[in-house]
């Protein structure tokens, strides 16, 4: 009978041999320092005393090489000083939490669809095999004008659901960190869908009487990714405007996007997209270091717009009837995989310990050199990050993020329990993953977060955030009144 090998994948062994390697190559000054610092120490014993106290006095100090010296150490502590990018802050943030009489159950979305597409019963068949495994669970919610039949998609309407969300996020924001008005100097709105005139972020502005100098940006048609391209657009604006206050809204208005037509790629939206909304506070000041919860440590913003299959896999756009909707390809998750790929090209070698860099750098020249059939080598991100805030853009994203980057269960929980529990959000549903995260108690001081989103263009942003704080189970929050029921079982398909 031949001899069994043993599975080498999974010793116990291998596993300490990584560790070992791991510890070398991310310690390797300090591993090399010691024994220099070791020689110079014995060699100063073997000296003793009185010959270093010669030595000492036998060097001769010149008045000028003096004073160019400490003008030299002065001039280069300055300029070090001076260049050094602004420390940006994330004070504190709050998610709006939609009335319970906003709620949409399967059984109520189903039916509405039934009423509303009643001469395309091959569409309403489509949506119900949709949200069988979408990953949504029956407590999402759709703004008050969905709920008629047929929905009604007026500007009045739309102007509601935008005061109702925002104006409560912003409300929630005031009273959790003390944050008054006129204390507000910038001022950043995404909302990719609806921008009327005047702006959204006209409407914070007269809502709350906010300074007529406030530096104020609408940013819209950016799709998921915007929330991110907000905070790298708060960070670039505090850098240049010291002592500063940055409030950033993200959202989406599902009011006046609701498609009511019969094309497949169209109705998609209409089963995972539900409403949210959160308001962050960013600063530079110091005086709020204190009590900021997490600091901004790196934003990188990929953008495959130059190819046309990237530009066009989310698109609005008219169908046959001349009715208004979101198209959505069917090469979307290849595309962004893809951005995906830049997107981590770029941040890696920010964020990953050296022992994963050359690990990656290794079978690279091992691909371009021996072999181009060797398996490419995927960083070891869980090296780098204790959490993941993966765009909760659907039960597909989640998987082939999971998958690609070889995350566990665990990392991807407060993804998938955000995309359960409140559906996609857009820009908005990575904070309502961050507050999944702290509601349940894990998010200690120096802990590292990682932040991904996918929007239209296409494009694929990252945010690196890094704890302030061991952060206590908050007490409020769109998680309050639930957070003790999940973690829940998610099955592949909800028969309805």
């Amino acid at each position: 009978m031949p001899q069994v090998l043993p599975d080498f994948s999974n010793s116990v062994k291998l596993k300490y041999v990584k560790l070992g390697y791991r510890y070398l190559v991310n310690h390797i000054l300090c591993l090399l320092l010691i024994p220099i610092m070791v020689a110079i120490l014995v060699e100063l014993l073997r000296l003793g005393p009185d010959e270093i106290l010669s030595l000492w006095n036998s060097l001769h100090f010149d008045l000028v090489q003096i004073l160019c010296s400490s003008f030299v150490i002065i001039f280069v502590s300055t300029v070090y000083f001076m260049s050094k990018p602004r420390t940006i802050y994330l004070v504190d943030y709050t998610c709006y939490k939609p009335p319970v009489t906003c709620r949409v159950p399967f059984s109520t979305f189903m039916e509405h669809s039934r009423l509303n597409l009643k001469n395309n019963p091959k569409s309403v068949e489509f949506q119900m095999r949709i949200l069988e495994r979408s990953g949504l669970g029956e407590e999402t919610c759709l703004p008050p004008a969905c709920h008629y039949i047929p929905p009604t998609p007026t500007m009045e309407a739309s102007r509601g659901e935008a005061e109702l969300v925002i104006f409560s996020a912003m409300d929630s924001l005031f009273n959790k960190t003390g944050l008054k008005p006129k204390d507000i100097d910038i001022l950043i709105v995404n909302c990719s869908l609806f921008s009327p005139t005047p702006s959204l972020s006209a409407m914070v502005i007269n809502k709350y009487k906010l300074r007529s100098n406030i530096k104020s940006f609408n940013l819209s048609g950016m799709g998921c990714s915007a929330g991110l391209i907000s905070i790298d657009l708060a960070r670039d604006i505090l850098q240049v405007h010291p002592n500063s206050n940055a409030v950033v809204v993200s959202t989406e208005i599902i009011t006046p996007n609701y498609y009511q037509g019969n094309e497949r790629a169209m109705l998609l939206p209409n089963c995972l997209f539900r409403m949210g909304g959160a308001a962050i506070l960013l600063s530079n000041r110091r005086s709020e270091s204190w009590r900021a919860k997490y600091r901004l440590v790196h934003v990188v913003r990929t953008h495959k717009g130059a190819d046309d299959k990237a530009f066009r896999c989310v698109f609005e756009e008219e169908d046959k009837e001349g009715k208004v909707g979101i198209s959505l390809s069917k090469d979307l998750m290849s595309i962004a995989g893809e951005a995906l790929k830049s997107n981590i090209t770029t941040i890696g070698p920010l964020v990953l310990p050296a022992s994963e860099q050359l690990l990656f750098l290794v079978t690279l020249i091992g691909r371009k050199i021996f072999n181009p059939k060797w398996k490419p080598y995927i960083p070891d991100f869980k090296e780098a990050f204790e959490h993941f805030c993966i765009h909760a853009g659907g039960r597909a994203v989640i998987d082939e993020l999971q998958k690609n980057l070889q995350l566990s269960a665990e990392h991807v929980e407060a993804s998938r329990m955000t995309l359960h529990r409140y559906g996609n959000t857009s820009s908005s549903s990575l904070w309502y993953e961050l507050s999944y995260i702290e509601a349940k108690g894990r998010m200690k001081k120096g802990d590292r977060v990682w932040q991904i989103a996918f929007g239209s263009g296409f494009k694929c942003n990252s945010a690196v955030w890094k704890c302030n704080k061991s952060i206590k189970t908050p007490t409020d929050g769109p998680w309050i009144d639930c957070i003790d029921r999940y973690p829940v079982h998610i099955p592949e398909i909800v028969k309805l």
